[in-house]
């Protein structure tokens, strides 16, 4: 079996992935992602222990247990580029012997949910509430870097581009489904499903002007008035499209659950944010733990 090079799949001098500072011991197969390092903390004081800990840059891990089952927590940072470290590495550290360098013959296929706030897109879904995106639409192309038409909806991001007029200089928006298992295992009337969007940046690329003039200055119109087969898209944030792409082509499970803080269709923001936040992490861990 071809051997993996040193300069492919890195490694620290004491054996753990380059990046995330782990090794297989170190993490369960039902993940939580979250954006914000601070956040970790916020997840695990709800836990009945902690096993585990470390922090590398801004990936910060903690694994314990949540009513009998072993739960991790991931801080991934902000954007696309850093789901493509995370993805490939916890990937890595499941289905990679590390020593040999080797694919390992058996697959173990992981739960990944984010947890994460954002900004809703319809005045119908309000702030304070919870979203579950069905599908990730991705403006970011990261996944182009991979070989990954079979897992794409091509009539789907072609009606996309067609409503926006999307401007072909950019990366070709894509389209990918959620986990249904996950999404069974999450829904509920407490939450909207939706399509979620995810932009390369927080400025510009989700159509904030402060001093730079935007290249279309109708596009967040346009995407709120898109629909398909009866979905909207809901929600803007920076790294649901990502997650999903990745853990389908590496065999995993993925579901991203969103606090709606800001609604951008009229304006308003949550009152008190942190609570929608804190409401999400308990849902989302009982649902897991169930």
């Amino acid at each position: 079996m071809k051997k993996i090079a040193a300069s492919e799949l890195i490694l620290n001098p004491d054996g753990s992935v380059y990046h995330l500072n782990l090794k297989p011991e170190n993490i369960a197969t039902n993940i939580i992602f979250v954006g914000d390092q601070n956040r970790v903390s916020k997840i695990t004081a709800h836990f009945d222990e902690i096993e585990f800990e470390t922090q590398k840059r801004e990936f910060k891990t903690a694994t314990g247990s949540y009513k009998g089952t072993r739960i991790s927590v991931i801080s991934t940072g902000i954007g696309p580029d850093n789901i493509d470290i995370v993805m490939n590495e916890l990937d890595a550290l499941f289905n990679i012997d590390l020593e040999t360098r080797t694919i390992k013959p058996k697959h173990t296929a992981l739960n990944i949910v984010r947890i994460g706030t954002s900004g809703s897109l319809q005045n119908d879904i309000p702030v304070d509430s919870f979203v579950l995106a069905k599908y990730g639409l991705g403006f970011d192309g990261v996944l182009h870097s991979y070989d990954c038409e079979h897992i794409l909806d091509a009539d789907f991001e072609n009606a996309f581009i067609k409503h926006t007029q999307w401007n072909s200089r950019k990366a070709r928006p894509y389209i990918v489904k959620n986990s249904a298992v996950l999404e069974k295992k999450l829904s509920s009337n407490q939450v909207f499903l939706g399509v979620t969007a995810t932009a390369v940046g927080f400025y510009g690329p989700q159509g904030r002007v402060l001093r730079l003039a935007l290249e279309d200055p109708q596009l967040n119109n346009k995407i709120d008035s898109f629909e398909y087969n009866g979905l909207r898209i809901t929600n803007l944030e920076m790294e649901t499209s990502a997650i999903y792409g990745l853990s389908k082509l590496l065999g995993h499970h993925a579901c991203s659950m969103n606090a709606i803080i800001a609604n951008r269709a009229n304006g308003t923001f949550s009152k008190d944010p942190y609570k929608p936040v804190n409401d999400l992490i308990v849902y989302t861990l009982n649902k897991l733990s169930e």
